[in-house]
């Protein structure tokens, strides 16, 4: 399996961004293997770890920014949401924005120099973009079935007619008596009325 350009320029970044630990075993003489499974086994970052903690000690190292009731107040009424029924209520709804900014911030604090954005998830392999591409051979089957029409010649699809078995069907075959092409149900008036 083998990593595309992107990914490669990425996992480089990271691994030249990651601290290194001093360690104290010996280096070992094996070469590990450098697949996209060994090197995504250990993540290099957490989601929790751009959240903000639950320690006392690290929410007042960290510039956490102070939302205010009104502000909070303001955002809802422009986003057409309730406005909180209790204090309680409210502070919470701080908390969450806060600690959503803080997750915002860590995101954009990140160094991008350097990595392309990503356009679209596709496999881009030769395989896959030979698979996806469209070429004469495909259409030639629906270019068969269109006619050239009028002065400047537009195509316009010819119409087929599909025969199937179903439209061979002999309805009245079953039928105990016909008159042409309708079945004859005999009446229980007849009968009724003494009719012979």
């Amino acid at each position: 399996m083998s990593l595309c350009t992107r990914c490669r320029l990425s996992l480089r970044q990271t691994l030249r961004l990651r601290p290194t630990k001093p360690t104290s075993a010996p280096l070992s003489t094996k070469s590990s293997p450098s697949t996209a499974q060994a090197i995504l086994s250990k993540p290099t970052w957490s989601v929790s770890s751009l959240l903000p903690s639950e320690s006392p000690q690290s929410s007042s190292a960290e510039a956490r920014e102070t939302i205010t009731p009104a502000q909070l107040h303001h955002l809802l009424r422009l986003s057409a949401l309730p406005l909180p029924k209790s204090p309680a209520e409210e502070q919470s709804m701080i908390e969450t924005l806060q600690s959503q900014l803080q997750f915002a911030r860590a995101v954009q604090r990140v160094d991008t120099k350097g990595v392309e954005p990503l356009r679209a998830i596709r496999d881009e392999t030769e395989a896959a973009i030979k698979e996806i591409t469209i070429g004469l051979e495909d259409l030639k089957d629906v270019l068969a079935k269109e006619t050239l029409v009028g002065h400047y010649q537009r195509p316009r699809k010819v119409k087929e007619r599909i025969q199937t078995d179903a439209e061979n069907w002999d309805a009245l075959a079953t039928a105990s008596r016909r008159a042409g092409k309708y079945f004859v149900v005999e009446s229980g008036k007849k009968a009724e009325a003494g009719e012979p």
